[in-house]
This record gives C-alpha cells, sequence and structure tokens, in this order.
C-alpha cells in the first residue's frame, strides 16, 4: 500500500527534487546541504523524507542519485504524463514554450482554443487544435493533466469540460477560482502572489522605521 505523505511535505518535495537535480553527480548530500538550498531546517528535511524510507548515513548524508529516484518515485513521476494546454493566448504560448516540461515528466500534447483564428498555427511545434475536439484529444492521447490558460470569463466551463473528458487533474491559471468535483485542482495565482509580497514589503518597511 502507498504510503500517505502530508500535503505540506507533498509541496516541498518538488523544491526537494529540484535542489537535488543541481547535485546530480555529486555522490552524497548532507540534510543540512538541502535545507540550505531548499530554504528549511535540516530537521524539517529529515521528518520529510522519513516518509520515503528514505535511509542517510550519519556523517555522510544521502545518496543523491538514490535520494532523487525516491522523491519521484513519491511524486509519481514514474511516466511521461502528457497534458493539455487550454487557451492558445499569451499565456498558454509561453507555457507551451516552456522548456522544462520533459524534464520533470510532463509533455505538452495538445493545445487547444475556441479562437477559429488562432486553430491551425504553430506553437513550440504543436498545431493548435479546435476546442471541439477536446474530449477525443483527451481521450485518444491518453491525456490525465489539463492547464487551463483562458481569460477568467471562460475557466469554470473549460475545467467542467477538462473532467467531462476525463481528464483527472487541472492547473488553473486563470484568475479565478473553479469548482469542479472529481478531480485535483490546484491554483497558480499571480496577483495574490505579488500582494502576498507586497504585504512583506510593507512589514519590513514597518520593522525598518
Amino acid at each position: 500500500m502507498r504510503k500517505h505523505i502530508p500535503d505540506a511535505t507533498v509541496a516541498r518535495l518538488p523544491v526537494y527534487l529540484r535542489c537535488l537535480a543541481m547535485r546530480a553527480g555529486t555522490g552524497t548530500c548532507s540534510s543540512e546541504d538541502l535545507a540550505r538550498t531548499a530554504g528549511v531546517n535540516a530537521s524539517q528535511v529529515r521528518k520529510d523524507l522519513s516518509f520515503l524510507e528514505a535511509q542517510g548515513v550519519r556523517g555522510v548524508g544521502y545518496d543523491v542519485d538514490e535520494l532523487r529516484l525516491q522523491v519521484r518515485n513519491a511524486l509519481g513521476l514514474t511516466h511521461e504524463f502528457p497534458i493539455v494546454i487550454v487557451g492558445a493566448g499569451n499565456l498558454g504560448r509561453a507555457l507551451a514554450n516552456y522548456g522544462g516540461f520533459g524534464e520533470w515528466g510532463f509533455s505538452v500534447a495538445a493545445i487547444v482554443d475556441v479562437d477559429a483564428r488562432k486553430v491551425g498555427s504553430r506553437i513550440s511545434g504543436k498545431t493548435v487544435e479546435s476546442m471541439t475536439e477536446l474530449e477525443s484529444i483527451v481521450s485518444d492521447r491518453g491525456i490525465e493533466i489539463g492547464i487551463i490558460a483562458t481569460p477568467s470569463t471562460q475557466a469554470q466551463t473549460v475545467g467542467e469540460r477538462l473532467v467531462a473528458a476525463g481528464v483527472r487533474s487541472i492547473l488553473n491559471f486563470a484568475p479565478t477560482v473553479i469548482s469542479v468535483e472529481g478531480v485535483e485542482v490546484r491554483r497558480v495565482d499571480l496577483s495574490t502572489e505579488l500582494q502576498i509580497l507586497a504585504y512583506h514589503l510593507q512589514e519590513n518597511e514597518e520593522v525598518d522605521q
């Protein structure tokens, strides 16, 4: 049975994986080294890695390559995940042109849009397809993850279409909250992150006064 990992730990595992990738081929790293790079404390690293049953050697640390494999397995990155990007505007184009998907086990299988003027255009070697073909695209290409890169007014409808098509997870870049059932939804809201940064800037200014 797959061991349950707390959500907070799951959120840190991709950070550890990226840090370990930077250390590929170096042999070993200590929890202190990994903590310093990841921006957490060493005890948190050891606690998180205990859920993976990762075995470090006292005074030596963890084998980097073995730990990378354990983290990838814990995250389910054991095979390539095809994804569909809905929205071929500026954001959708930027995401499609992102070259890092393959490194982490993801591939852009399709880009779709409702705008007939965009359908047929090429983005990063992919032809933009019509939203009317979404269901067959998802089914035929075994797509499990959908990315919403549409205006906020379209996001809810797109989310519902993705779920109906059989997508199991959604990453929502639209500046709105969508409500769908039966799938995991993660929201990436740049405006919220900027507001949080503004708060911390203001807080730091008050401390300095």
